[in-house]
């Protein structure tokens, strides 16, 4: 998280170094209005006071994204922007995250369209890459799936959140470096089972790997806590996407873009929200993803591979070292809405999707009893979680109500017969199999921003 932090600042260093000469009029032309918002950044105090007056003199709220912008960059909460605000919309924010917070619950008021030209002159400051993923925004709008005003850079340039590619494993006796109460992301696809520790995942965020015969992308946007497994075939395409990491945020959740046509794609829809495909109506395929301690993964999976230290990128992978503060903090790190009446914004929660139903279950509704039957939507689903070790297992149960049984591996169902869990299925006494189900975890604030409107939260029934 340092090294994150120490980028932002060198970066916000440089920009701050930058000057944009100021314009001669007083009047602006809708054309000028890119320029006098980058003023508000990189100009002189006298030069920044005759933009801010020149843009509020309108009298149009669709400059307001260019004041916000201007209020982070410059990290200082300016009392002019924040006169020029209270002066366009009424509303008396203070900082830059009570505006963008104020943006995203006026979707009503539209950016001027000099804003996209703004922000890509910004942000190509940074890095010239940043270009490519937002002149659709510019060239064109009306394909996009995210507000631009709420795309923010998360700190880093293109790929400085370096993807592991087919990485280097390593046997489960030789993973010395792992302590017991490590947790991991564990996956099992046609037997093949591996390991991706979060200590070493924090670091990286995005894995391309193939298991069991089968290419996948693990994304892992440590802001929101949730660690996605997708599928990454499409149909009709022979190839298998691969995704890398933006730099940029949509409410506080992270933009990948996959590497063939440079679409950024909603991490936790699993959506393209812009670029080439933009309007495909893709949607990746979850798979089963499971967190667990290390000691319990290896135990039931002794055979288990697990990924290597030797990644080709010199990071501090100590337990507990990444995003330490922030996992450790109640608050967000970058500004998104959240209903607080039922969780906090960090509280956990095992999330769960089918065609038109959303649900989530708090990690806390498992302490006792550890089963839960449940449904989401039409599809009938029992649940076997662990609070503490964040682990949940997510299978169908086809009319069966289930208990847990003696054993670490052992449910009882209604009948009397006893079921043994496993990584991919529910084994019953005849040879029966109930076939698990995606889901993962993450904060409370990423689900509900995303689709706690149209979603339910356990124990309020489904709908």
């Amino acid at each position: 998280m340092r090294r994150l932090q120490r980028w932002r600042a060198a970066c916000l260093g440089v920009l701050l170094l930058s000057w944009l000469a100021p314009a001669g009029a007083t009047e602006l032309a809708e054309d000028e209005l890119a320029d006098a918002g980058l003023a508000l950044i990189f100009a002189d105090a006298e030069t920044r006071a005759a933009a801010s007056k020149d843009l509020v003199s309108r009298g149009k709220p669709d400059v307001v994204a260019h004041f916000i912008l201007a209020m982070r960059f410059t990290q200082v909460e300016d009392e002019r922007f924040g006169a020029a605000l209270r002066a366009l919309t009424g509303y008396r924010g203070t900082t830059w995250f009570d505006w963008m917070l104020w943006q995203e619950s006026r979707p009503d008021i539209r950016p001027h369209p000099s804003f996209a030209s703004m922000l890509i002159a910004l942000m190509t400051r940074i890095d010239p890459r940043f270009e490519g993923f937002l002149a659709p925004f510019l060239h064109e709008p009306g394909r996009q799936r995210v507000r631009l005003e709420e795309v923010v850079w998360g700190g880093v340039p293109v790929d400085g959140i370096p993807p592991l590619d087919r990485p280097k494993r390593i046997a489960a006796a030789e993973a010395g470096y792992l302590a017991d109460d490590d947790l991991v992301f564990g996956l099992a696809i046609a037997g093949d089972t591996r390991v991706y520790p979060l200590r070493i995942m924090g670091w990286h965020e995005m894995l391309n790997d193939v298991v069991g015969g089968q290419p996948v992308s693990l994304a892992y946007c440590t802001l929101c806590g949730a660690g996605i497994l997708y599928d990454t075939r499409q149909p009709g395409d022979a190839a298998a996407m691969e995704f890398s990491t933006s730099g940029l945020l949509y409410r506080s959740n992270k933009l990948m873009y996959d590497r063939k046509t440079r679409s950024l794609w909603n991490q936790f829809s699993g959506e393209p929200v812009s670029g080439p495909l933009a309007d495909s109506g893709l949607r990746l395929r979850q798979l089963p993803l499971t967190i667990a301690s290390w000691a319990d993964w290896r135990t039931r999976h002794p055979g288990t591979t697990v990924l290597s230290l030797d990644t080709g990128h010199r990071r501090d992978y100590g337990s507990g070292v990444v995003y330490r503060d922030y996992f450790a903090s109640p608050g967000l790190m970058f500004p998104a809405a959240v209903d607080e009446t039922r969780l906090k914004p960090k509280d956990q929660v095992f999330v769960m999707s089918e065609p038109g139903a959303w649900r989530a279950w708090p990690l806390s509704a498992f302490n006792d009893p550890p089963v839960l039957n449940d449904a989401i939507g039409q599809r009938e689903v029992v649940l076997i979680g662990e609070a503490a070790t964040r682990t949940v297992r997510a299978y169908e149960r086809a009319g069966q109500r289930f208990v847990k049984a003696d054993g670490a591996m052992a449910l009882r169902a209604g009948d009397g017969t006893g079921w043994r869990i496993e990584e991919e299925f529910l084994q019953g006494p005849g040879g029966q199999r109930l076939p698990r189900l995606p889901g993962h975890v993450a904060y409370w604030f990423a689900w509900d921003n995303y689709f706690g409107a149209q979603g339910t939260l356990y124990p309020d029934p489904p709908r």
